[in-house]
């Protein structure tokens, strides 16, 4: 697919931000085939050139996965005039500002989304933050970590004894940049739909993102559920739905209704649990799961993976192996889809956007940029 026929070629985004939320989504918009002109510090820049190794052209690996194909600027917001031309450049070509700075950074330079948008009507400005607009943390600090922790996910991870451990992917920050890039993209068709009623200025967080995640725990809470255990790799809804170990390795087996269980004990050779009044459904099987769970890991352990894989995919459970991540590089699935990408240059190998049009996945949209590479771009 080539940029101009990508869903926002001609879209100028302006993204002031740095780390990993703002710059994610900043590089969904490139990649769908927005001008990105990314704003950092002049002293350093983006705090993820820094976070490696690996490294490559002096920028970690991160970095470039996330930046590529965006334009950089070096940013001294101590200068008045780099911060009107700055002003200037984004009221005469930005559809979209996005921003992941300090509460209040922006505001005092003039560039916040009320003073912005009130000089430019049809500017979307998105704030990515931490806490959220309102409310007593609204300028506190936050990364991805504190938001698993202070978010209660963080209290349902790993098994019951064990140390709190996170998800070792920063899914908050990852997740807070897909709802900005959701309410950009809103905003941008709602401006061209009613142009008199669109919304402006979108606001998104790592801890409403991080609360978006707990939906179900929360919502069984307050529907009088339990307090959530640790259940490993297990679901606190859902009976058998979990890593079994086998003679040689483990899989996971997702036996997700009562059909789905009735077929696995049919498997596993253990027919009478089918109607055993602590198992025949999924409710009884969730609060049986102490006695269930090894009466069927005694009979996985006894096959080897690959005949776990076999008998079990051939009454359609769904069910998979453990990887490792090299393993899931030389899948011949990952291969198949064409998802590894690499920049123009060759040096630096990522995932793409995990959506396709026409069949078609949008390429990288370019390198990753060298600090102020691009500062002739302010007039």
């Amino acid at each position: 697919m080539s940029a101009q026929h990508l869903p926002l070629s001609g879209t100028c985004v302006v993204e002031i931000g740095h780390s990993l939320s703002a710059p994610y989504a900043a590089n969904i918009l490139a990649r769908l085939g927005a001008r990105v002109i990314k704003i950092e510090n002049h002293r350093g820049g983006d705090y993820a050139r820094d976070w490696g190794p690996p490294f490559v052209d002096g920028a970690s690996v991160l970095f470039h996965g996330v930046n590529n194909g965006k334009a950089s600027i070096r940013a001294n917001f101590d200068d008045a005039h780099f911060v009107q031309r700055l002003k200037a450049f984004i009221l005469e070509h930005a559809d979209v500002v996005l921003q992941n700075l300090k509460p209040g950074t922006l505001e005092r330079h003039g560039l916040g989304a009320q003073q912005l948008t009130a000089e430019s009507p049809d500017l979307i400005y998105c704030n990515l933050g931490a806490f959220g607009r309102t409310g007593p943390l609204k300028d506190a600090p936050g990364y991805d970590p504190l938001m698993q922790a202070f978010s209660g996910l963080m209290s349902v991870i790993g098994n019951a004894g064990d140390d709190y451990s996170r998800v070792p992917v920063s899914l908050n920050d990852k997740g807070t940049g897909m709802w900005a890039v959701i309410g950009i993209l809103s905003a941008l068709l709602q401006r061209r739909q009613d142009p008199a009623h669109a919304s402006r200025i979108v606001d998104v967080s790592l801890f409403e993102t991080a609360l978006s995640w707990m939906s179900v725990p929360l919502s069984d809470r307050l529907a009088g559920g339990a307090m959530p255990q640790r259940n490993g790799s297990g679901s606190p809804n859902i009976v058998p739905y979990q890593v079994f170990r086998c003679a040689d390795g483990a899989l996971m087996i997702a036996a997700g209704n009562d059909k789905l269980f009735a077929a696995l004990c049919g498997v596993l050779e253990l027919p009478e649990l089918v109607t055993d009044p602590r198992f025949a459904t999924n409710g009884a099987r969730v609060q049986n799961r102490q006695a269930l769970i090894p009466l069927l890991q005694a009979k996985v352990e006894r096959l080897s993976m690959a005949q776990c894989l076999e008998k079990i995919s051939a009454a359609s459970i769904p069910c998979g192996p453990m990887h490792d991540l090299d393993q899931v590089l030389q899948h011949e699935q990952t291969r198949a889809l064409g998802i590894l990408q690499t920049t123009p240059n060759g040096q630096v190998t990522t995932m793409g956007l995990p959506i396709s049009f026409d069949g078609q996945r949008p390429a990288l949209a370019g390198n990753g940029p060298a600090l102020g590479a691009h500062d002739d771009l302010l007039p």
